[in-house]
């Protein structure tokens, strides 16, 4: 069984010697080293370099070659593999970026996607497992959920809950809102006076002259305050004790 084809997005290639001398005239005899893996001996830029011909030569050859694509000084370059069928078409078949001298594969939008979809399908299969853990059955309550073996995470709903309720609280209206409320209260209390019970009415008629103030007595009838006051002081009834002095003593 043949082994299966090294996956080129897990790899990266650098030269050390030539990493501090790359520019836009040097990148391409950088990229086509020998030891770099990403590079293929079998394309036209090799066959030039043999013949020691100009890179403007590769657009009249057909087949496999290497262009520089898209230059960002002093950092980035970007290479592209196509497959020339003539000098006026090419069909790209792979990019390479050189960073700091290091070269990458850049991965196509078929293994971007792959590569999302698996982290999500992982992640949404763990988040599975987890939840199925918590999950309780009894026959006469039926599924139930129990975080209390997961302390952090009860721990975590609990103060969850506490700062959901705090801000509710908090952004239940802003200063202005607040001032604005209590200030149409004020009007509407002002327009629209409560009524005042018929007690607290009398109380707040104003006296005649000579008049004296009514209290409302437990009968329902009111008297006057004056008349509490017209019996006076209460007599204190004392009993009269007998002061007779002592019987004389007779002499014998």
């Amino acid at each position: 069984m043949p082994p299966a084809p090294e996956n080129h997005l897990r790899l990266s290639w650098h030269d050390t010697q030539m990493m501090a001398s790359l520019s836009p005239q040097t990148v391409m005899d950088y990229f086509c080293r020998k030891s770099n893996p990403f590079y293929d001996h079998l394309c036209n830029n090799e066959t030039i370099r043999m013949q020691r011909l100009g890179v403007e030569h590769l657009h009249n050859m057909m087949g496999l070659e290497y262009i520089l694509l898209h230059v960002a000084e002093p950092i980035l370059y970007v290479i592209r593999k196509q497959h020339r069928h003539n000098p006026s078409e090419a069909t790209p078949i792979a990019d390479y970026y050189i960073i700091g001298g290091t070269v990458y594969k850049a991965p196509d939008l078929g293994n971007v996607i792959n590569a999302r979809i698996l982290n999500t399908v992982v992640n949404l299969q763990a988040a599975f497992e987890e939840t199925s853990s918590y999950a309780r059955y009894h026959p006469n309550k039926g599924y139930t959920w129990d975080f209390s073996s997961n302390k952090v995470l009860s721990d975590k709903s609990k103060s969850d809950k506490k700062d959901a309720n705090a801000a509710k609280d908090d952004n239940s209206g802003t200063l202005f809102q607040k001032q604005r409320v209590d200030m149409l209260l004020a009007e509407l209390l002002r327009k629209f006076p409560p009524p005042i019970p018929p007690m607290l009415q009398n109380l707040q008629q104003p006296l005649q002259p000579g008049q004296m103030p009514t209290t409302t007595g437990t009968d329902g009838g009111a008297t006057n305050s004056a008349d509490n006051n017209a019996t006076g002081p209460l007599d204190i009834a004392t009993e009269a004790i007998d002061m007779k002095p002592p019987p004389e003593k007779k002499s014998k």
